[in-house]
């Protein structure tokens, strides 16, 4: 394989099927399998969200110890636990003992996650917002293909209203099987491959690893353009908990159509994010990343005013174009503010900030739905993007052209 595919592309096939299994594993069948398990609006967005907790603690070292080690090493570290883990699901028979898989799965994109774009961020050259947009988009393919899928087999069940435990065991098979296709593909590409500071020890290597995240984690920039970051998938993270649960018990759909939601919220950020990262390249990023945030900020807060399904499908393709607009400049203008020997170290500190906005968009979801309405509760995190938009403007300065 590694022989007929480029790198990128070898990269972006591998990442293909690690999300695809990730995806199959998460919205909708983790919510409403929570549900199942008897769970209530705070402990679905902690199941949601727990995952996510994962890469908060795991990101940054892992794309620091890439610098170190190489990318490709790492890489396959993470890819192990896209494999394995699915499997564990098929233990579980009530909500703590979820809890802890979902800790442990979190291990596969806390560690793959940073690492790949670090990857994409080493080849790109002065195409950094075009090229990554690219690799992310190909990859989330899998997002886009794993959310009905999971739906549709969940859907399958005899009786569609109330899936047995069995239709979920269907769907982690499934997300196993693309996990442990994606591990085989990577061993292929990853043959022969040298890693990066080969020989070094652990006494050496150390002291480079501490510098690294010290000089990266300094910069102000960097923390403020990941904190935007952050933030989106704050409302991503509590989009993907309830929306499910939204369109099955409010508004009246099906739970394939509950998954169709989801994957028009993800293929229009796929279609638009290799465009907008082309643009950001080359007339700035911060100006998209605001349009982006404004975005966000407006087609959640109108998410639960509907219940048609093609208005539900209007307000996830909007917000699915925020989310491009957002993330096809954070990562670069995070690159552009780093030295190359960091990419990784960037790339984690990046990553652990998107995880602490994804891990608390569900759990502050929750908090909130078991107090107010979903109108009220989508509010409050519509308000918070808002308010982000000035302190960004002020608080990054880059160049004439968005590249610092």
């Amino acid at each position: 394989m590694a022989n007929i595919l480029s790198p990128f592309t070898a990269l972006c096939t591998v990442g293909f099927f690690a999300r695809l299994s990730y995806a199959l594993a998460r919205s909708p069948v983790l919510p409403l399998f929570a549900f199942y398990l008897g769970a209530g609006p705070e402990a679905i967005g902690f199941a949601v969200g727990i995952s996510t907790v994962t890469g908060i603690f795991f990101k940054l070292p892992a794309g620091a110890l890439s610098d170190i080690i190489g990318r490709k090493k790492t890489m396959l570290i993470g890819l192990l636990f896209f494999a394995f883990m699915p499997f564990s699901y098929l233990l579980v028979k009530d909500y703590d003992f979820l809890i802890v898989i979902r800790f442990l799965h979190g291990l596969a994109t806390a560690i793959y996650g940073p690492v790949s774009m670090a990857v994409v961020a080493d080849i790109a050259g002065a195409k950094k917002g075009e090229m990554m947009s690219w690799f992310s988009s190909v990859t989330i393919i899998g997002n886009l293909l794993g959310a009905p899928l999971g739906g549709f087999i969940l859907h399958s069940a005899p009786d569609a209203a109330a899936p047995s435990l069995a239709e979920f065991h269907y769907a982690y098979l499934a997300s196993g099987a693309a996990g442990v296709l994606s591990l085989i593909m990577a061993l292929s590409v990853l043959k022969g491959e040298k890693v990066a500071e080969k020989g070094k020890g652990l006494k050496e290597s150390f002291p480079k690893f501490i510098s690294g995240i010290k000089e990266v984690i300094s910069d102000k920039r960097v923390a403020m353009t990941s904190t935007m970051e952050g933030l989106q998938n704050m409302a991503v993270g509590a989009l993907e908990a309830f929306l499910p649960i939204y369109a099955v018990k409010v508004a009246g759909l099906n739970e394939f159509q509950a998954g169709i939601l989801w994957g028009v919220q993800i293929i229009t950020t796929i279609l638009s994010k290799p465009i907008m990262g082309r643009t950001s390249d080359k007339y700035g990023r911060k100006a998209l990343i605001t349009i982006g945030l404004v975005t966000c900020a407006v087609s959640f807060g109108s998410i639960p005013l509907l219940t048609n399904f093609s208005l539900l499908m209007t307000a996830a393709a909007c917000f699915g174009l925020g989310e491009a607009l957002v993330t096809s400049s954070d990562a670069a203008l995070v690159t552009d503010l780093c030295k190359e020997k960091h990419f990784g170290t960037a790339m984690g500190t990046f990553g652990t900030i998107f995880d602490i906005g994804h891990a608390s968009g569900p759990i502050l979801a929750g908090i909130l739905l078991t107090r107010y309405d979903y109108f009220h509760s989508f509010l409050v995190i519509s308000a918070v993007l808002l308010l982000a938009v000035p302190l960004f403007s002020l608080g990054v300065k880059v160049k004439h052209g968005g590249v610092a």
